[in-house]
């Protein structure tokens, strides 16, 4: 049923009084889109924080920042960057759509055909997007399910001894040690330009079998 802009001013207000009369104001979650100078200094910068729900996100959250940390955390680069689409040749599109919503979506669309002529395209995504229509093999997971995929993939990259031996190290004495189940000694494998993958496959990875 419409109502009046008036009408649906204060029914906000009068939810967001009483989560603070009942002690709750987490409950509260703002999230904003790109900046204006209303959403940054007034709602985004000023509301929660008198409010006193510490749950207010920025689109950079999703965005940029988001972007900049993969290869932050992995090469060391925080920046603006895109990918080597040009020598590409097995291309794992997972959970994004390149030739829709990435940065450089027209670099994406100008590469992508290149791509199938020359090698692969896997997308991994629940829903069908452009790349899934466009990829060689599409991957339709359950919602949520991301992690559980990785982690399989992983098991079985340590366990088979298909990972990078030049990047990632090796045991010291040269027999894999990752086994299905089993707890690795730390100090068994010397490690490279990784960072506890050994501690990491205790905690997480030994168990997660496909």
């Amino acid at each position: 049923v419409p109502i009046r802009w008036d009408e649906a001013l204060d029914t906000l207000a009068d939810k967001m009084m009483e989560l603070r009369k009942n002690n709750e104001p987490e409950k509260l979650m703002y999230m904003r889109g790109r900046y204006s100078p209303t959403s940054t200094d007034l709602l985004y910068g000023t509301l929660p924080k008198i409010f006193g729900t510490p749950n207010y996100y920025s689109h950079s959250a999703i965005c940029a920042e988001a972007e900049k940390m993969g290869p932050g955390y992995t090469q060391g680069f925080f920046g603006y960057r895109d990918y080597d689409l040009a020598k590409t040749k097995c291309l794992v599109v997972w959970g994004c759509d390149p030739l829709s919503s990435n940065r450089q979506v027209p670099n994406a669309i100008a590469k992508f055909s290149d791509i199938l002529d020359r090698g692969t395209v896997i997308a991994v995504d629940p829903r069908m997007s452009a790349s899934v229509a466009k990829a060689n093999e599409w991957l339709p997971i359950k919602p949520g399910e991301d992690g559980a995929l990785a982690a399989g993939i992983a098991h079985v990259l340590l366990t088979e001894g298909l990972w990078s031996k030049e990047f990632v190290g090796s045991f010291r004495d040269g027999k894999n040690l990752f086994k299905t189940g089993a707890t690795v000694d730390e100090t068994a494998f010397a490690e490279k330009q990784t960072h506890g993958i050994v501690k990491f496959w205790n905690i997480e990875l030994k168990d997660r079998t496909p």
